[in-house]
């Protein structure tokens, strides 16, 4: 399985160098049955990435050049196997350093082998040396664990400890086709064990996640794969809404929750906008496969030059983040995130409030969600906007999920084994 190896190697390089991300890798060169074994490398090198890094540098004499940055992943692809995987060692070892011949670099055979049967010999006193800095033994970024320090001094070591962890596979019913019981009964007649959400009421969690085609009706329409987390949006927004009422689903892509709120009310006149085509074609194939439409407009939600000037009487804005609530399910965000990505985050989010608050009809409601457990783009946002608009007020959210942030709720990761998630609902006053 060297080859497998080499492409995660070459798939990893452009993501070290902040130029990718995981959800860019390239697989193309693999074969099906490796395409898994690929994924768990890439993620799991992603997810491990600062303790990678430091027992790089105590195995290394020195850096390798520049033009040898695929060697460098390899290393790393090496040492994930050997201290995060059940990969015999051997396995590990040797075709991890037969892979530098694939890349076409025989040299770096011999450096790749001293460096791992090293790393596999003194395993424990490597571990224990690099884990003394906090950054290696927690596998998250200075920055990033001093922000999340202060931001929740009681719970930032489970948010890191979620964030370690690899996610649960959770899929959302349609019911429209069938309840979720009934879809608790095709997944055990599939042999699938799975359990029901506890918050979401479309939701069911799979003991073991699973290739979507082995879904039970899954290219039928009968079911999508959507964190609970996620699956709370579409019911909060409803809440009160006639069926039939005209929404603006905003940075829709890439469509789950536009796909929700069409599941729940077929009948709405909803428009599903978004300022990148790309992403915007999948929320259209979401729709299709789920026999579902809506009014798809490719425009940047901070100018109103796509608006027919008619309010709308609900709008979701899931808004541009930083992620951070999801770094479990795309553990790249770690490593390509950076202190100042939040400051920018935070402006562009208050631009888009500040835009489609136009847009709402008096008496209109909108839900602003994030996927962030940064309060910059959370609470302190939503207090920030109400401040300074007047005909603005805050809905309470009474859940049993979460708690209480600002004039918001705010879920962590991990909780109730969902995604961080923060949700506030905004109802549009008469002056």
């Amino acid at each position: 399985m060297s080859d497998v190896r080499a492409s995660a190697a070459r798939a990893l390089v452009p993501l070290l160098d902040r130029r990718s991300s995981l959800s860019r890798i390239d697989d193309a060169d693999v074969s099906p049955r490796d395409k898994g074994f690929m994924k768990a490398l890439c993620y799991g090198v992603c997810r491990t990435l600062p303790r990678l890094e430091a027992l790089a540098t105590e195995l290394l004499r020195q850096p390798f050049k520049a033009r040898d940055r695929d060697v460098h992943a390899l290393l790393l692809v090496g040492l994930y196997q050997l201290y995060h995987m059940r990969v015999p060692a051997h396995a590990a070892v040797g075709e991890t350093a037969g892979a530098a011949r694939t890349l076409g670099k025989p040299w770096a055979t011999r450096v790749l082998n001293g460096c791992l049967r090293r790393a596999e010999r003194e395993r424990v006193e490597l571990q224990a040396k690099v884990d003394r800095a906090p950054a290696a033994a927690l596998m998250h970024p200075d920055w990033l664990l001093k922000t999340l320090r202060s931001a929740w001094p009681e719970q930032w070591r489970d948010i890191i400890t979620a964030n370690n962890q690899q996610p649960p596979m959770t899929l959302r019913v349609n019911t429209r086709h069938l309840s979720r019981d009934a879809y608790l009964e095709r997944l055990n007649e599939a042999n699938l064990s799975a359990m029901p959400s506890r918050h979401a009421a479309d939701g069911i969690t799979l003991d073991t996640p699973v290739d979507v085609d082995t879904l039970p009706g899954f290219r039928d329409g009968w079911v999508s794969v959507q964190d609970e987390a996620a699956q709370l949006a579409a019911p909060l927004l409803l809440d009160g809404i006639s069926s039939d009422a005209r929404i603006l689903d905003a940075c829709c892509a890439p469509g789950g929750k536009t796909a929700h709120l069409l599941e729940r009310a077929p009948q709405l006149d909803l428009v599903a906008l978004d300022s990148d085509a790309t992403r915007l074609k999948r929320v259209e194939e979401t729709l299709s496969r789920l026999s579902l439409r809506a009014d798809m407009i490719h425009a940047d939600a901070r100018s109103l030059d796509w608006w027919d000037g008619k309010g709308f009487e609900a709008l979701l804005l899931d808004a541009p983040c930083s992620g951070t609530g999801v770094i479990r399910r795309h553990p790249d965000i770690k490593h390509l995130r950076t202190p100042e990505d939040i400051a920018s985050l935070a402006a562009l989010q208050s631009e888009l409030l500040d835009s489609l608050w136009t847009t709402l009809a008096c008496g209109g409601r909108l839900l602003y969600v994030t996927c962030s457990v940064m309060p910059e783009e959370n609470a302190t946002q939503i207090d920030a906007f109400l401040k300074r608009t007047p005909d603005a007020r805050a809905l309470p959210i009474s859940a049993e999920w979460g708690q209480a942030a600002g004039s918001g709720r705010q879920l962590l990761p991990g909780e109730g084994n969902s995604d961080g998630f923060f949700y506030a609902l905004i109802e549009k006053i008469k002056l």
